[in-house]
């Protein structure tokens, strides 16, 4: 990526932009940024993702980073803190026009950085590799920030991986990467093909396999979750197929009151999580 030629001191000693500007939205970059935040399977054959916003930004691992894109007025407020001035001097940046990025951005509120990420790429072996991981099957999630959620509470309970099947929303959606708060460089991911022969190779690996069902005899409560442990979780409306639910070794129930039937599915998954969480940790929740 260019560096506009100058260092960011040299450019904004004083607030002042300076090197080159992108000002059309016809410029074959912010078209091909635009392409990427409305369609997958561009996204995927292109093997990146967009990340937006200065936390994304900081948090991003600096390998991953392809190019990035500043607004002018970002350019200038970034000037103010250090941190960002010495990665954007790291990882070099354009500068685009407000009216430019606004095209780019997939925010009614951009912050004005957007990051092209290279995607990442994992395996369901890295994903079982240590003693008990801690796994989630998601199954027709159609929303992307219930993904995003699961992303981010994944890896505040300690998930080893997630594995995706077909219909479930793309992680790298640009909606999802931003719910899942920067989650989404720290919790390994796979897509899965054949979901139920993922869960069957679980299942061989020794990881007990649980699902969240509304057929559950048991509490999630009342099961031991200290070894490898996997939850299959399906779609917000469906839940899961019957090819998918016949996999699972347990059905976990969750408790409900009143007239609720089930519960959203990055809450369903929470919960779960946590309850693992709970009782590797061996601390009573308060």
């Amino acid at each position: 990526m260019r560096r506009n030629g100058k260092s960011l001191k040299e450019q904004h000693g004083v607030g002042e932009s300076g090197g080159f500007m992108i000002t059309s939205s016809a410029n074959p970059r912010v078209k091909q940024v635009a392409q990427w935040q409305a369609k997958a399977g561009e996204r995927l054959r292109a093997g990146v993702f967009l990340a937006e916003g200065f936390k994304m930004y900081m948090e991003a691992p600096k390998e991953w980073i392809r190019e990035v894109y500043v607004s002018a007025g970002a350019l200038e407020r970034a000037g103010e803190c250090r941190d960002i001035l010495e990665k954007l001097e790291g990882t070099g940046y354009e500068t685009v026009s407000e009216e430019v990025f606004r095209k780019m951005s997939d925010t009614q509120t951009p912050q004005g950085i957007l990051c092209v990420m290279e995607r990442p790429a994992h395996t369901l072996e890295e994903l079982l590799e240590g003693p008990s991981p801690l796994l989630l099957v998601l199954e027709g999630l159609q929303d992307p920030g219930n993904l995003g959620t699961i992303f981010r509470t994944g890896e505040g309970a300690g998930v080893a991986g997630i594995i995706l099947g077909g219909g479930t929303v793309d992680p790298c959606n640009p909606k999802a990467v931003r719910a899942t708060m920067g989650s989404i460089y720290r919790v390994p991911f796979v897509s899965a093909e054949d979901l139920p022969g993922a869960v069957d190779r679980l299942r061989q690996q020794g990881i007990r396999t649980y699902a969240a069902h509304l057929e559950g005899k048991r509490y999630y409560d009342s099961f031991s979750f200290l070894g490898g442990t996997a939850f299959l979780i399906g779609n917000e409306g469906k839940g899961l197929s019957g090819e998918l639910a016949d996999r699972a070794e347990e059905y976990v129930k969750i408790p409900m009151e009143g007239q609720v039937e089930s519960l959203n599915a990055a809450v369903a998954a929470s919960l779960l999580m946590y309850e693992v969480h709970r009782q590797r940790s061996g601390k009573k929740m308060v």
